[in-house]
């Protein structure tokens, strides 16, 4: 991997949004998982891994019952970890007793996460959400990451979960996650208008985005680069869409291959 920057924005952009660190090397999704290798997503070995390729990682975080904030995708258990319930209904050390199905890890606290990476690579933290006005996750996030944010940035699907981050730690990096409006529908996520999604991104005032590599062409990230706001595309799982995606956006967060 040679971890370098192709495509995107110009180098003196890139310098003035002060997020060049961000988007100088492909983001592995949910850490350099690989099933068929017993790497799991989200697990403290598929995090390792892409420490020792030199990736950026991304991971998801959601919230354990006493307010933790766990590294985890679902917001129920059962696809990976042992268990059915909701995260939200277990507590965190019940949560870290719980194993993966495959490699038996534990699943990993955002604190011992950041213990693990400790700024060797960039760090993209999704915050998860229902879209309830909770923000105890987001404080709990800005509390642990506002102790140690060299080279993490944090983004959402909610707008209102990245305004929150915004207030609460100015100096770390705030990005909106999305998609079309269409695309989001049909995958039964939030589908806001487009006058609503224009209110919230505003409100928001994101610093970069995380887009889908399907919707590079919709407007939200095209204005973000005409305002030298990187972006970011999800989810590449390919060479060919690689190559594809640079065309719109600054760096990928890829899957399933070596970008």
């Amino acid at each position: 991997m040679s971890g370098r920057r192709t495509g995107g924005l110009a180098t003196s952009g890139l310098a003035a949004s002060g997020l060049d660190w961000l988007v100088e090397r492909p983001i592995a999704h949910r850490g350099l998982h690989d099933a068929a290798a017993g790497l799991v997503e989200n697990s403290a070995a598929a995090v390792a891994a892409a420490l020792e390729a030199g990736y950026g990682i991304e991971v998801d975080l959601q919230r354990s019952r006493d307010g933790d904030a766990m590294v985890h995708h679902d917001d129920r258990l059962g696809r990976l970890v042992e268990g059915s319930e909701p995260l939200a209904d277990l507590t965190s050390a019940a949560l870290q007793a719980r194993r993966f199905h495959a490699g038996g890890e534990p699943m990993m606290t955002l604190a011992g996460l950041l213990d693990r990476v400790d700024g060797r690579v960039p760090l993209l933290l999704e915050i998860k959400s229902r879209f309830d006005g909770d923000l105890r996750l987001a404080r709990r996030v800005a509390a642990l990451v506002s102790a140690r944010p060299a080279r993490v940035a944090v983004m959402s699907f909610d707008p209102a979960v990245v305004a929150a981050l915004a207030a609460a730690m100015p100096a770390v990096p705030h990005g909106l996650v999305g998609q079309s409006r269409r695309r989001a529908a049909a995958g039964h996520d939030p589908a806001p208008s487009r006058l609503a999604l224009a209110a919230a991104t505003l409100r928001a005032a994101p610093r970069f985005l995380a887009w889908n590599v399907d919707d590079l062409r919709t407007w939200p990230p095209r204005l973000a680069r005409a305002l030298g706001r990187p972006v970011l595309t999800w989810t590449v799982r390919s060479e060919a869409v690689r190559r594809r995606a640079l065309a719109g956006a600054d760096q990928v967060i890829f899957e399933g291959f070596r970008a």
